[in-house]
């Protein structure tokens, strides 16, 4: 009698050491397959219970991180492959667009009629459209392909620097540019170059499609924002305008690679970037945390 009142507590301890053991097992699986998912390693998940449901689990998504493993590095072989075909093709299209453009300039020497100075119009348009893509799949591959070279850098500096560079396109396209930048040094650890390609490409996109505005700030917590009303927006996808080779317009002199140039490099300097669109209003935010 004894035995059979003893027998459901017995039962009820084992399944509760049961319960304990699984528990243990669950956390160890989920944190080692966290830390295998996130680290670039060989290692297997190891887990210490004897259980063979646990065991049987284990193994089983070491067999899937492997397998996950192998195809990532399939898929970074072929993006270095593309990267590097992209700026092979990109050089080689260097000279033959350069001796276009030297035979264009020899032409418009020459006496022709009104219907051939179209043509040619037209073809130098071309020609100047594709040399700026080229260069841009230049820049594109060079910027995936180089690492930061980190140094002390002020964002005051370069974000005011950059401003400069481009003040005569801005006052060309009758943009009254409103540039605040604060008195206190906001320095980081960072690539100047980058930076300067960040702002400038950034800078460069707000030129190209603003109404007449444009106003920058940088805070003291390393943020800065780019503003611009533009017509150009209205339908535009804002989740989008980073992506490689978008474009506003159906046409024209963009290439849809300066704001994602500018996305790979922010990421590549651990700060992030965003873009939202209201009522026409395009507000594009760079974050560089300390």
């Amino acid at each position: 009698m004894y035995i059979l009142c003893a027998a459901p507590g017995i039962l009820c301890v084992c399944l509760l050491i049961k319960l304990i053991v699984m528990k243990r097992s669950t956390r160890e699986i989920s944190q080692k397959l966290t830390e295998k998912l996130n680290e670039d390693t060989n290692t297997q998940i190891d887990i210490s219970t004897v259980d063979r449901d646990m065991q049987r689990l284990a193994a089983e998504l070491n067999k899937q991180i492997a397998m996950l493993r192998a195809e990532r590095i399939r898929c970074r072989q072929g993006d270095n492959e593309l990267k590097t075909a992209v700026t092979n093709i990109s050089h080689d299209l260097r000279t033959p667009l350069t001796a276009i453009s030297g035979y264009l300039d020899l032409l418009d020497r020459e006496e022709t009629s009104d219907t051939v100075r179209g043509f040619l119009t037209q073809i130098r348009g071309r020609t100047n459209a594709m040399n700026r893509l080229t260069e841009e799949l230049f820049q594109y591959s060079i910027a995936a392909a180089q690492d930061p070279k980190l140094e002390r850098v002020c964002l005051n500096d370069v974000l005011e620097e950059s401003a400069a560079a481009l003040y005569g396109a801005i006052t060309e396209r009758g943009i009254t540019p409103n540039i605040n930048i604060p008195e206190k040094r906001v320095e980081r650890i960072s690539d100047k170059s980058a930076l300067m390609r960040i702002f400038g490409n950034v800078l460069g996109n707000a030129i190209k499609y603003s109404s007449g505005d444009l106003e920058v700030t940088l805070d003291e917590n390393g943020t800065i924002t780019f503003a611009n009303i533009s017509e150009h927006l209205k339908n535009a996808d804002a989740e989008r305008l980073f992506d490689r080779f978008y474009t506003v317009e159906t046409g024209g002199s963009s290439t849809g690679l300066g704001l994602s140039i500018a996305k790979l490099l922010t990421e590549k300097l651990g700060g992030a970037v965003t873009a939202k669109i209201d009522n026409c209003r395009l507000t594009i935010t760079l974050s560089f945390p300390k």
